[in-house]
Order: C-alpha cells, then sequence, then structure tokens
C-alpha cells in the first residue's frame, strides 16, 4: 500500500499557500504549492511580521479579523481576502481562511491565489471601459451624421435598395416630397411617386447607379405633382449595402427654354416687388429677397413652412379670402391687406394671386405683394377700421349741442356701419367671410344688415 500522505503534502496539494503565525503575528512557517508558481519563493517572509507585508487596508482588515478570533475563539473560520506586497511593490491578493491549532499557539492561513481572478475582473472591466469609449464615438459620430444631413440644403434620401424603403431623409427633402421626415421614414420610396411600384422603381434607381451616364430617374410627386430627378448613389456600410438619392426638381420646359427659364429665377430673385410661391393650403414654399425685407426675415429658413396668415393681419380671413377667390377665378388681380413682419411691424399692401397648375397638378399658389404704405406715413391703418374726414367733421360739429355719453352713442352707429360695409366690400359679399371678419355670429350680421338697410330687396334671410 502507498504511504499516506503527509499533512504538509496535503496542505500544499488544496491550497496555493499556507502560513502559520504566532502570537505576535510573525511568520514561523510558509509553504506554497507548486502549481501557484506566480506566488514565487516567500521563505524571506520567515521571522519577519506577517502585516509588514500586506498593504495598508488590508492591515486593517486582518487586524480586526484577529481581535474576533482572540476575543471568540470558537468562531467559525471565514474567508477574507488581503492584498500582499513585498520589499519590490509586487502586489497579489490571497483569499484567506484563519485556523487555529489544538495544542499549538498561533494561527495557521491557508490561501487561494486569486491572481489569475483578479487579472480576468481587470480585462474585463478594461473591456467594459473600451466598449463605453466605443459607444461614445459612436454616438458622436451618428450626431454628426444627424446634424450634417438636417443642416445640408442638398434634397438627400437613403434607401435600402432590397427592401426600396426609406432609412433616413432630411428635411429639405421631405418638404420636396410633400410630407415631413417622420411620416416619410420607413415607407417605400416608390410610394411616394405617381405611378410606381416598388420592385420597378427599385430596379430603375439600381440600373442608373450602375450606369455612367448620371441621368438619373425623373418621376412626379405624388403629393404636390412635382416632376423631380434623382441621382442614386450605391455604397457599402458595415457590410450593408445602402443607396444615397439626391433630388432635383424639375421646372417644367426647362430643357426647352434654357434662357427663359434662367430669365424668370433671375426675375424672381431681383424684384422688389415680393413674390412668395405657397402649397395648397397657403403654407410657404419659396419667397424671394423682397418678402425677406418686407417680412423683416434673415433668411428663408425663418419664413420657409409657415402659413402666408401669420404674415396677414387679419390671419386666416385674409388668407381664406385670397386662396378662395383664386380658385375659383384662377387668378385675383388685387387684395388690399395689412402686412405683419416677424418683429411686429406693419406695413399696407396690394396683393395679386393666381393660382399655379400644371396639367392636371396643382403646384398650390403665387403670390405677388406690392408695398404701398405712404412714404410720409408713420403708422399704417387697416383699410376697415378707418373713420374718414367727413364723418369726423360731422361728429366734430355735434360739440356743444349734446353731453359726451350722446355723442358717442349717436356716433357708434356711424362707425358700425362703416366697418360693415368694408368687412362686406372685403370679402366680395360673403356674408359668412365677413361675419368671421367682424367676430359677429351670421344671424347677429344679417340683423346689423337689415338695421343699416345693406341687405338688397333680392336678398333672402
Amino acid at each position: 500500500m502507498p504511504e499516506p500522505l503527509s499533512v504538509d503534502s496535503l496542505i500544499e496539494q488544496a491550497f496555493d499557500i499556507a502560513v502559520f503565525v504566532d502570537d505576535a503575528l510573525t511568520v514561523t512557517a510558509i509553504s506554497v504549492s507548486p502549481d501557484a508558481p506566480s506566488l514565487g519563493c516567500l521563505d524571506h517572509w520567515i521571522d519577519r511580521d506577517f502585516q509588514s507585508f500586506l498593504t495598508i487596508e488590508s492591515r486593517e482588515k486582518f487586524a480586526l479579523r484577529i481581535a474576533q478570533m482572540r476575543a471568540n475563539p470558537s468562531i467559525a473560520p471565514r474567508p477574507i481576502e488581503l492584498n500582499h506586497k513585498d520589499n519590490a511593490n509586487w502586489e497579489f491578493p490571497v483569499r484567506y481562511t484563519l485556523h487555529r491549532e489544538s495544542g499549538r499557539e498561533g494561527i495557521l492561513l491557508l490561501g487561494r491565489d486569486m491572481q489569475p481572478l483578479a487579472e480576468i475582473q481587470q480585462r474585463l472591466v478594461r473591456e467594459q471601459i473600451a466598449r463605453e469609449q466605443e459607444v461614445e464615438k459612436l454616438r458622436g459620430v451618428e450626431t454628426c451624421y444627424r446634424v450634417v444631413l438636417e443642416a445640408s440644403e442638398t434634397p438627400l434620401v437613403l434607401v435600402e435598395p432590397d427592401s426600396g424603403r426609406i432609412r433616413d431623409i432630411n428635411s429639405t427633402a421631405a418638404h420636396i416630397l410633400g410630407s415631413k421626415r417622420d411620416m416619410l421614414t420607413g415607407n417605400s420610396f416608390a410610394q411616394a411617386f405617381e405611378g410606381q411600384r416598388r420592385d420597378n422603381f427599385a430596379d430603375q434607381l439600381k440600373a442608373s447607379a450602375a450606369s455612367d451616364d448620371m441621368t438619373g430617374v425623373e418621376a412626379v410627386v405624388r403629393r404636390n405633382g412635382r416632376m423631380v430627378r434623382l441621382i442614386p448613389h450605391l455604397f457599402r456600410a458595415s457590410g450593408e449595402i445602402l443607396m444615397l438619392c439626391t433630388l432635383t426638381v424639375i421646372e417644367e420646359e426647362d430643357a426647352a427654354r434654357p434662357e427663359s427659364s434662367q430669365s424668370l429665377s433671375a426675375l424672381f430673385e431681383a424684384s422688389s416687388d415680393a413674390i412668395v410661391l405657397t402649397d395648397g393650403n397657403g403654407a410657404i414654399r419659396d419667397a424671394n429677397e423682397g418678402f425677406l425685407v418686407l417680412a423683416d426675415a434673415a433668411q428663408l429658413r425663418d419664413v420657409q413652412g409657415r402659413s402666408m396668415a401669420d404674415f396677414l393681419s387679419r390671419g386666416t380671413v385674409d388668407l381664406k379670402l385670397i386662396l378662395d377667390n383664386t380658385r375659383k377665378t384662377g387668378r385675383m388681380r388685387s387684395y388690399t391687406a395689412t402686412l405683419q413682419s416677424v418683429v411686429g411691424t406693419r406695413a399696407a399692401v396690394d396683393i395679386s394671386a393666381a393660382n399655379l397648375r400644371v396639367r392636371t397638378a396643382d403646384l398650390g399658389f403665387g403670390l405677388i405683394i406690392r408695398d404701398v404704405t405712404p412714404r410720409d406715413a408713420p403708422l399704417v391703418q387697416d383699410s376697415g377700421a378707418a373713420v374718414s374726414d367727413e364723418a369726423m367733421r360731422n361728429v366734430m360739429d355735434l360739440v356743444g349741442t349734446a353731453s359726451l355719453k350722446e355723442l358717442v352713442s349717436a356716433t357708434s352707429d356711424v362707425v358700425e356701419k362703416m366697418c360693415i360695409e368694408t368687412a362686406v366690400r372685403l370679402t366680395n359679399n360673403n356674408r359668412v367671410a365677413a361675419a368671421e371678419m367682424l367676430g359677429l355670429s351670421r344671424q347677429s350680421l344679417y340683423v346689423k344688415l337689415r338695421k343699416y338697410g345693406l341687405v338688397n330687396a333680392q336678398d333672402g334671410d
């Protein structure tokens, strides 16, 4: 039979390090397992204070555990992790259990080397830090991408060529397509155009991207009837193939009359009169420098996308009258209104409008706005709110013949009648619009019309 293993052999095989200290905590014996070469030779610990080989925080932990064991000798040994250092400032962690041997004074410390585990933990921490840095870097790159995409005045659409869906789009391109970014992102790109099917449209874009002529693909926008040219470019990102499309609005007959188109474009920009292009609901799509000056706007972005009603003193009332009359007759020669700038200043203007249509497509409205404010007038008054000089003289003639209260009561009907007449004239005898302009109900307006004899014999209730 083989000889039984000695206690020292068992300890060496079961633990990485075994240290015996006397009551003064001096190392009297030490054994290091040959399976833990990272600990090296520690024979120089013998006859030296065990605590001298501990870091400062470990000394406090060790002293506290020794005090607990001495206060209660029957306490069950609990593991304690201590960080060692020797004269070479070499640190290594060890997980000890403390034991008292019967018949001997002192304490036996049996430990496991924690360096491999500590190295794994440090590697994990480094990996986590590196991962967090990469995530922050990716966030920064994505933020830059978003800012550049949105700030670009070039209409850009990022498309997945296989599925034909819009991956991303900037506001400039969304405006051309007559919608908003959130509504377009994730939807089929072909749905934004008239008579286009997803598979066929994707094939056209791929074929155009693969060709060298760069002619692009022409299509009609479904929402506003605009003719646009799409120039696609294929690229690979992280192993995925994507398509970047730039959009260009094609003005009708540009190819046949390039000089005329350039002249009209130059006239639009150089005209001293304000010119505004709106969609079917009156939202501003484009405006020239003349309108920006009149509206006290620094750049086109300050007014683009806003309703024209924001710049009219009577707001939606003025805009509704202009658009409704223009939509019925195709054009409106003159409409007197007051334009209010972004800083609150006002100017009397004369507006002419036209309904812009190409074949069956409704492209919105074009407005030409001329400033008719007298140069020596300090303030601009609405035409419907002014009182004539003759009426003012009649009122002044009554002073002294009656009390102020009676004078106000007598002249209020005159002012009210003038306001109603002006509202009816501005709305082209549209009673509903006139009532809305005056802030009255339709029934109240009819009552006042009868009161002042403004209802014709042929008018019914």
